[in-house]
């Protein structure tokens, strides 16, 4: 197995799409723009570069691997939606297991107690190997369930970056189709939280922790496109500068053209309430549907 270094790359007439994390609703919001702005006319899927960071690297392999963008919509359409209370009565529906309020505690302390980005990814690697009791159930399982959400087990003919970090050494690594690892492995590596996903004896975490959106891995790309479920916005300490905000003035001063799409109101409340949740995902695909169809004419221009 070879793994990318995690540097930037690209060449000043590509384009790239970042499609950053979110959980259950932001994968769903993505897919909503993007099928929303193919939709009014403008197809981002076929940029030159898509990089892809926890939900957001299954919806790069989604879409890049030959389903239309609308197709996708409608399969989350399609979804089963949680029953409802009859005649309006009280709801004691029973709620999806989720891990998001455990993990985001599990996390936060991890993050409070580093020094800096090298030392958070240590110890979020180290804490996560030391609570690892599965003995690899747990990978097999995770992986089970990645498979079922990507359309093939083959790598998309575009170059498609899905970002992650060595649990073991802290390292970041960008996974891509000449890395000699397998698709279904790398976005489940991208997407692990908790527990480290091993891959030919080497163990990896979310790719969130190398630097959020990681759209500074598009540099030298002369337009990039950002989908960033949660607006932006970081848990780690501003002084670290992995923040979007940061990686697109950077991006910028490096001559890219930047644009950043955030959830609106039509979809940003479902992430107020738990972007792990399933019960989020079609409220997050409508709102960003109509996102995209309503920024497809700005975006026209921007794009080319």
């Amino acid at each position: 197995m070879t793994t990318s270094p995690a540097t930037p790359s690209g060449s000043s007439g590509q384009r790239a799409l970042v499609l950053a994390g979110g959980g259950a609703a932001g994968n769903a919001w993505e897919i909503g723009v993007i099928a929303g702005l193919h939709d009014a006319g403008l197809d981002v899927t076929r940029a030159d570069l898509v990089i892809g960071t926890s939900a957001g690297s299954t919806v790069a392999v989604q879409v890049t691997a030959g389903t239309s963008p609308s197709d996708l919509y409608a399969a989350i359409l399609a979804e089963t939606p949680p029953a409802r209370p009859p005649h309006g009565g009280p709801d004691h529906r029973p709620r999806p297991a989720v891990s998001g309020p455990g993990y985001l505690e599990w996390s936060n302390a991890i993050i409070a107690s580093a020094s800096d980005p090298a030392d958070m990814r240590r110890r979020l690697g180290a804490a996560a190997l030391e609570r690892d009791a599965s003995g690899g159930a747990d990978a097999r399982r995770w992986r089970e369930v990645v498979a079922s959400r990507l359309p093939g087990i083959d790598w998309p003919r575009q170059r498609v970056l899905v970002v992650a970090v060595d649990a073991e050494s802290g390292e970041p690594v960008v996974f891509d189709r000449d890395s000699g690892v397998d698709l279904v492995d790398a976005v489940a590596a991208s997407t692990s939280a908790m527990t480290p996903y091993e891959i030919d004896g080497r163990r990896f975490l979310n790719g969130g922790y190398r630097r959020s959106e990681n759209a500074d891995l598009a540099a030298g790309c002369g337009r990039v496109l950002v989908m960033s479920p949660f607006a932006g916005a970081s848990r780690m300490p501003p002084a670290w500068g992995m923040d979007l905000a940061t990686q697109v003035a950077e991006l910028r001063a490096g001559g890219s053209a930047v644009e950043t799409v955030f959830p609106d109101a039509g979809a940003g409340e479902v992430f107020d309430a738990n972007a792990l949740d399933p019960a989020t995902r079609l409220p997050a695909a409508r709102g960003g549907y109509a996102q995209g169809r309503a920024l497809a004419g700005h975006l026209a221009g921007f794009w080319g």
